[in-house]
C-alpha cells in the first residue's frame, strides 16, 4: 500500500548446514506465511556484495525519481536480543521506512544488525 517491496535472501551454505537449504526455507515461508519472496543465494555472492555478516541483516533502499536506488538504512530491526527481554517491535527498521517514505533524514544512529553469523562455504 505504501509502495514498498520486501525480499528475504538466505546465503547460508547448505554444504556445511543442509538444514538451511531451499526445501526447508520453503517450509518456513509457508509455516510463517511470508508475504514476500524468500530467495536462496547459492553462490553467496549476494551476501558478499552487500558485505552481510549475520542473519538477519536489514537493508533499506530508496529511489528518488530517475536516480538509481540508494542505500538509506543498513542496521538492526530493533534493540531486542535473545537474552535481553526487550520486546520485538521492529522499531529501528520501521522508523527508517517512515523517514524514507516522507523524505526525511534518519534522526538516529544506525546500529548494526545482531544475529547468527552467515554460514560460509568452507
Amino acid at each position: 500500500q505504501k509502495g514498498l517491496a520486501s525480499v528475504a535472501i538466505s546465503s547460508n551454505s547448505i554444504v556445511t548446514h543442509p538444514q538451511d537449504g531451499p526445501e526447508y526455507m520453503a517450509e518456513e515461508a509457508k509455516l510463517f506465511k511470508y508475504p514476500f519472496p524468500y530467495l536462496y543465494d547459492e553462490s553467496q555472492e549476494v551476501a558478499k556484495g552487500f558485505r552481510a555478516v549475520c542473519t538477519p541483516e536489514f537493508y533499506l533502499f530508496k529511489k528518488d525519481g530517475r536516480r538509481p536506488f540508494e542505500l538509506f538504512y543498513h542496521g538492526q530491526f530493533d534493540d531486542s536480543r535473545p537474552s535481553n527481554n526487550v520486546p520485538v517491535t521492529g522499531r529501528d527498521l520501521s522508523r527508517a521506512i517512515d523517514c524514507a517514505l516522507s523524505g526525511q533524514e534518519l534522526p538516529f544512529d544506525q546500529k548494526p544488525s545482531v544475529g547468527c553469523s552467515i554460514k560460509w562455504h568452507k
